[in-house]
């Protein structure tokens, strides 16, 4: 049987299969924590996926899953992706548009993808999204943007420092947005917070939290989904 696919055959949404599970011998030098993290890849039909489809990193089933539950991406669809790196989304968006510009942003060097313009930056800077503007000629149809902050070990200054992000993402969205644009960003569980749930509420005609899933089971990361935006580009 074939895999299932997202909406007009853009692909798998699942991994093709997943192999015989896989145990780690603890290494002398290794830490516990570090053998649990090396099972847990082995063991991860995503992770395999992503090697086995040839994608950056088992991210693209998300974007691929968020997709088939908004058709977020079609042919023509203009698209920025906000903190790229390695590149999984935009390896996504690149193959399902169809030759419309799809420009990936990161303050690290990404290497290339078939399809993408890479812009080394930081986004909230109004000059790179100026730059960003004329690469798309023009606003954007989506805005996405899986970026998290390095994990603190700290709950609560994770969730802020997130969040943070996610209202950065945000005003930028707001910045290169065409009408009837969609934004996706990453938040934490409990999703976005008031302020910026009020503003999303505001600015969008839809606001939705969702849980790929190709998210694992026991991360705090779920995603915010906003279509319908009823501004105009600013940048």
């Amino acid at each position: 049987m074939s895999p299932p696919e997202g909406p007009g055959g853009k692909g798998p949404n699942k991994p093709r299969g997943r192999a015989l599970k896989q145990r780690v011998k603890t290494a002398k030098r290794r830490k516990t924590s570090s053998t649990r993290w090396l099972q847990r890849q082995l063991n991860d039909p995503y992770v395999a996926g992503a090697r086995e489809e040839g994608y950056r990193s088992r991210a693209a089933y998300k974007l691929i899953q968020l997709d088939e539950r908004f058709s977020l991406l079609r042919k023509g669809t203009r698209v920025v992706d906000l903190g790229s790196a390695p590149g999984g989304w935009s390896q996504i968006a690149a193959k399902i548009v169809g030759g419309a510009p799809v420009i990936a942003i990161d303050l690290q060097e990404v290497e290339p993808i078939a399809g993408v313009e890479m812009i080394v930056g930081d986004a909230t800077d109004p000059d790179m999204q100026q730059a960003i503007r004329a690469a798309l000629a023009g606003p954007a149809d989506l805005v996405m943007s899986d970026m998290a902050a390095a994990a603190t070990g700290h709950r609560t200054t994770d969730h802020m420092r997130t969040m943070s992000l996610a209202e950065e993402a945000y005003a930028i969205a707001t910045r290169l947005l065409a009408p009837g644009g969609a934004f996706i960003a990453k938040v934490l569980r409990g999703g976005a917070d008031d302020v910026l749930l009020k503003a999303l509420k505001k600015d969008f005609v839809k606001v939705t939290h969702v849980k790929p899933e190709a998210s694992r089971q026991d991360s705090r990361e779920i995603y915010v989904v906003a279509t319908g935006f009823r501004g105009e580009a600013t940048a």
